[in-house]
């Protein structure tokens, strides 16, 4: 028989059944889901009635773990959404660079047309 525990956001769990670990999120009482993060970083949401479904044992936070481990994750996709910007930016400097030289060639090839 599953134990019932109401999802509480920041509790660690583990489904027995599948001998996963993960923490509550959030609780969306209104939709009825609950987000929950998987020790690998995996976010998923979980409806009310599959949560009474799972077999599940309060636990502690497992060792190694930060509250912070999941934030870094979306610090380090936000960082390289940083350095596209960037190299998008440096290749729209070079594309102007371009056009000034196309303007300086059009010059000299009129002055040279006049002679």
């Amino acid at each position: 028989m599953a134990r019932e525990y109401e999802p509480v956001v920041g509790q660690w769990y583990e489904n027995v059944d599948e001998n996963e670990s993960f923490r509550v999120l959030s609780v969306d009482e209104d939709a009825e889901l609950i987000e929950v993060e998987y020790l690998d970083g995996d976010i998923e949401e979980v409806d009310l009635e599959t949560w009474r479904e799972m077999d599940l044992d309060k636990i502690e936070e497992p060792e190694g773990w930060s509250a912070s481990h999941g934030e870094d994750k979306e610090e380090e996709e936000d960082d390289d959404l940083d350095d596209w910007d960037e190299d998008e930016e440096d290749e729209d400097d070079e594309d102007e660079d371009d056009d000034d030289e196309d303007e300086d060639w059009d010059e000299e090839e009129e002055e040279n047309d006049r002679y």
